[in-house]
């Protein structure tokens, strides 16, 4: 009897583990998201982090947005930025390029560092503290602004300069529609540390 029973155990035993739900197969690797363009201020923490060990008291020269063929921007946002930023311990400037893809003008996926070049001191640098409204919300003052101007010119390429002038006391996103500040047809300055509206350019 009791080689009966153990014979009953070991068969039951086995068939439980026959019946055993099979593993569920290893997840694949997540696949990569496509590449998305980003809001100014958000391309801008991602170029800061990695200027932080070439200076860590950098200031802002000049942030600007870059227009891609690979990636169409959308309101608020663009497929490639550039800081330009300043040490005044150094006394020298750098060029860091974030973008959304590779691309033609030395333009690279992810952030890019240029090369270190001298600074006399010049300018109007900008604390990073400043740059508090991001260019999503810029985007929509401007627009709102720019209401006839938009109606008249659709498909007007939307870009962002971030800059001190003396007009104003605090920095400003000048949101332009044009190819440069110098052939926009329209620009509206944006208070990139309060948030509002400044002025309209024509």
């Amino acid at each position: 009897m009791r080689v009966l029973a153990a014979t009953l155990t070991g068969a039951i035993l086995f068939l439980a583990g026959c019946s055993e739900a099979p593993k569920p197969a290893a997840k694949k690797k997540e696949e990569k998201e496509p590449p998305k363009p980003l809001t100014g201020k958000n391309a801008f923490y991602k170029m800061y982090v990695a200027a932080r060990s070439w200076a860590p008291d950098a200031q802002i020269l000049k942030i600007n947005s870059i227009q891609l063929e690979e990636l169409k921007a959308e309101p608020g946002k663009a497929a490639a930025w550039q800081v330009i930023l300043g040490s005044p311990t150094k006394l020298k400037k750098k060029a860091y390029t974030w973008s959304a893809v590779e691309s033609a003008g030395n333009l690279h996926e992810g952030v890019f560092a240029g090369l270190e070049e001298d600074w006399d001191g010049r300018g109007k640098p900008i604390r990073i503290e400043a740059l508090k409204t991001d260019t999503n919300d810029a985007y929509k003052i401007a627009a709102e602004k720019s209401a006839d101007y938009i109606k008249k010119n659709p498909g007007h390429p939307v870009n962002f300069q971030f800059e001190k002038t003396d007009k104003h006391p605090n920095p400003s996103w000048r949101v332009f529609w044009g190819d440069s500040v110098g052939t926009a047809g329209q620009s509206v300055f944006v208070d990139a540390t309060m948030g509002t509206y400044q002025e309209t350019r024509h």
